[in-house]
């Protein structure tokens, strides 16, 4: 299967040999922030040695890091021997790729922006799960909803009940995991408001409504939430069973008739045993699903109340009334099959019950609550499966419990501390074990093991903000890590993210199966142990196994739409990763504070300085260059000097170039071959690949190099033609550069033109003009302008504006500006 044509066009722009045949070198796709910890790991099929590696710069091709940071491993997975390469302390932005020996890892970036807008990017699938109206498809799904079954007296009765998120590929909907959902949504938007935009409305559909996107996604699961309880002690569980499985299509076409049509059983919460046919769950009361019910409800109440006061008025009233109803009935609520043996089957509530008081003191501020959110979480200070390294189906759910943070948040001294240490127990267990194989996996593979990473991931980051201890740091990077490429078979566990990077492109959905629809945003259940894998009922591979060299006895995944144990995307497991994603998202000071930027460049610089920045482009003409020099000399007057690679390859220009230098000017990159990127009717599309993009670029600053200009020296890049669109800006941030371009306002560009082109020449008396009455006119005259010239024009140029330069430096000085680089 082809997957990603964008990275492979970075890893062809890479030079030397890609990948060894027996090893491969693995990294975070998406990158690494400046300051965080940096691991790549060098799997091997054979006994080799690796004694040091090198990080190496895309553009300039140049070895910028060495290191001896080398930890080794035993066999693990299908790997005989691993290498933990450290490179934690290099720092620099840009595009690198790690190399040892003749073995180079994919590209990747070091920028403190790497995660911004990833955990909006999870929402995609969120939005693309709704039932009732789903925005993705513009069309209504399951709107009959539904019949009451399992009821005392109202079974076989209506209840509305649309709304809410289908559970992962199949269209059931358990309010054990859309409560989880909604709650972990809600708490990552508490945790991060800053992280999250608002791109959609309400309904999901694109278009701002003044409302993070994240709190309208919570609020589709709120109202449906709110529907599911409609009174007190009138509680449902789950709508439809495996019976949904009997067809595989979008949900607008969704048939399976379960004996009323088009409606679809909805369970009410008995506290019993419940399953309609041969098999039989084991619920043992209802306090898992309440306590859930109260908890999202709670802190719904809280973070929506400024845009829905009533609303929020009720659920907050339905929050009481839910944990008062989960104590009536100890025990855990579990989902119901019907055709098969599967079924969530939650074994633990005291977490659930700790959350709803921990998140109901916070709503009150009644100590009893936080009375009762100590006791119950006393009761497991651990969560299981970070304990036993195994489970059974969602048998200890949610996968962490963020009920000890808040807990640990709201103690005292005593309290903060024996919450902390429960917290701790958890990641211990998981450190002891990861710290004995190579990618530092200490999770075990069961059914929707990324879950479980997700869990792991938020309670690690939530135990270092809690105490600051940094003993989990190299293992929360590790799983981050994972996530996001450096795994055995070098994939993102991510639907469509990082862009362009290899991630899983046939899961296990009808969406894309069937329909060729992509699912973006969606997290998959992650690698199953091979011996799980092999007893699980209906497994095909459909497509084969492009990752078929790295599955081994341990564990496998698999990128086909057959596999819904380790390639389905769940909406909770989706849902959970947005806490993490968006507290990765680092808040940055703005590099630039006070310029003008458009599609991503610079077109301005600060407009409260009077400092204005002289450009220069070059590419086929010099005949201004000695002019040009010689008056910035007599002014002294810095300015930017952008040549294509030609206009540097030039052996007439090298006089040029040196004097510039020499005297102290910024030289810097215009492209190496003066390339169109995008249609001039058309700037959003793209003329040129990424992998033609970086390496022209590279050209260029290969020629540069030659004159001992390095990228350090010249990080701003002015692009061929003045024509340019955000994806450009974006390619070239990621290469550790910044886009610049002139400031518009003025004809000082238009000095190349020549009479030929009739209406659009302009004269250097014209060009002149224009600058200068726009420094009159405008408020904030020409403060911080880039302003752009050429310098040289074709010969039938023959009015030179250079050789108006001296008088406008003059009359501009006259003015009270003064000229500067920018730094």
């Amino acid at each position: 299967m082809t997957k990603h044509l964008l990275l492979l066009a970075l890893v062809l722009a890479c030079p030397g040999p890609l990948l060894s045949q027996q090893s491969w070198i693995r990294i975070n796709q998406l990158g690494y922030t400046p300051q965080s910890i940096k691991v790549a790991v060098l799997g091997c099929r054979e006994d080799i040695s690796v004694a040091s590696f090198e990080v190496v710069d895309l553009l300039t091709e140049e070895t910028v890091f060495q290191s001896r940071k080398i930890s080794a491993f035993p066999t693990y997975a299908c790997f005989n021997k691993i290498y933990r390469l450290d490179f934690s302390s290099f720092e620099d932005e840009g595009t690198f790729y790690v190399k040892a020996g003749a073995m180079q890892s994919p590209p990747f970036r070091i920028a403190k922006d790497i995660y911004d807008g990833a955990a909006d990017f999870l929402l995609n699938y969120m939005r693309q799960q709704r039932c009732g109206y789903n925005p993705y498809l513009r069309d209504s799904c399951h709107t009959q909803d539904g019949f009451i079954v399992d009821h005392p007296q109202l079974e076989g009765q209506h209840i509305d009940v649309t709304g809410g998120w289908h559970d992962a590929s199949d269209y059931l909907q358990y309010v054990t995991t859309s409560a989880n959902a909604t709650y972990q949504m809600l708490f990552a938007y508490q945790q991060r408001p800053k992280a999250f935009g608002d791109q959609y409305d309400a309904a999901g559909l694109p278009g701002p409504n003044g409302i993070p996107d994240i709190l309208d996604e919570a609020k589709w699961g709120l109202d449906w939430l709110d529907k599911m309880n409609p009174s007190y002690g009138m509680m449902f569980n789950q709508i439809a069973d495996d019976r949904d499985h009997l067809t595989f299509t979008l949900p607008t076409l969704d048939s399976v008739d379960y004996g009323k049509g088009l409606e679809r059983p909805v369970y009410f919460v008995t506290g019993k045993p419940q399953g309609l046919a041969k098999y039989k769950n084991r619920t043992t009361g209802v306090s898992s699903t309440a306590a859930k019910y109260a908890s999202a409800f709670a802190l719904g109440a809280e973070l929506l109340k400024a845009h829905y006061p009533e609303f929020c008025q009720r659920i907050s009233a339905k929050a009481f009334d839910a944990y008062a109803f989960a104590k009536t009935d100890l025990g855990v609520c579990q989902t119901a099959s019907n055709r098969a043996p599967y079924f969530y089957e939650e074994d633990n509530y005291v977490d659930d019950m700790e959350l709803a008081a921990a998140q109901l003191f916070r709503h009150t501020k009644g100590p009893n609550f936080l009375k009762e959110a100590t006791y119950w979480g006393q009761l497991e200070p651990a969560t299981p499966w970070m304990i036993t390294d195994t489970a059974r189906h969602y048998q200890w759910y949610p996968f962490v419990n963020l009920g000890h943070y808040l807990v640990a948040q709201s103690a005292d001294s005593l309290g903060r501390a024996q919450f902390t240490s429960f917290l701790q127990q958890g990641l211990e267990a998981i450190y002891q074990r990861g710290k004995e194989n190579g990618f530092f996996r200490g999770v075990p593979y069961i059914w929707c093991s990324n879950n479980l990473v997700a869990a792991a991931l938020t309670q690690a980051r939530l135990y270092h903000e809690l105490t600051g201890d940094g003993r989990y740091l190299e293992m929360e990077a590790a799983m981050r890590d994972w996530l996001l490429g450096c795994n055995p078979w070098g994939t993102s566990m991510i639907v469509g993210f990082p862009q362009g990077a290899d991630t899983p492109t046939d899961p296990h959905s009808a969406f894309t199966a069937k329909y060729g629809y992509p699912i973006d945003g969606g997290l998959v259940d992650g690698p199953i142990y091979t011996s799980t894998f092999k007893k699980l009922i209906g497994l095909k591979i459909v497509n084969g196994d492009e990752y078929a060299e790295f599955q081994s006895n341990l564990c496998v995944y698999h990128d086909d739409w057959g596999d819904y144990s380790t390639n389905e995307p769940t909406m909770d497991g989706t849902a959970s990763l947005t806490f993490y994603l968006s507290a990765m998202e680092e808040e940055e000071p703005e590099l630039y504070p006070g310029f003008t930027y458009r599609e991503g460049a610079i077109i301005r610089g600060d407009t409260t300085a009077k400092t204005i920045h002289l450009v220069f482009t070059g590419g086929d003409y010099n005949d201004g260059g000695e002019h040009i020099r010689q008056v910035l000399q007599q002014q002294q007057v810095p300015a930017h000097f952008f040549f294509t690679g030609d206009f540097y390859r030039n052996a007439d220009n090298e006089a040029l170039i040196q004097g510039l230098k020499a005297d102290g000017h910024y030289l810097g990159p215009h492209s190496d071959r003066h390339l169109l990127y995008a249609p001039w009717d058309k700037r959003d599309s793209l003329l040129v690949s990424k992998e033609q993009f970086i390496q022209d670029l590279q050209a260029n600053y290969r020629e540069m190099a030659r004159f001992g200009i390095q990228k350090q020296d010249a990080p701003f890049f002015l692009p061929p033609y003045e024509w340019y669109n955000a994806t450009i800006s974006q390619w070239t941030k990621e290469l550790g550069l910044q886009l610049i371009n002139f400031s518009p306002g003025t004809r000082s560009n238009a000095d190349y033109t020549t009479p030929d082109l009739g209406e659009r020449y302009r004269s250097s008396g014209e060009i002149m003009e224009s600058i200068l009455n726009h420094e009159k006119n405008s408020s904030s005259g020409l403060n911080g302008f880039i302003l752009l010239l050429h310098i040289g024009t074709h010969p039938d140029r023959t009015d030179k504006f250079y050789f108006q330069l001296e008088e406008l430096i003059r009359e501009l000085k006259k003015r009270g500006y003064g000229f500067g680089v920018m730094e």
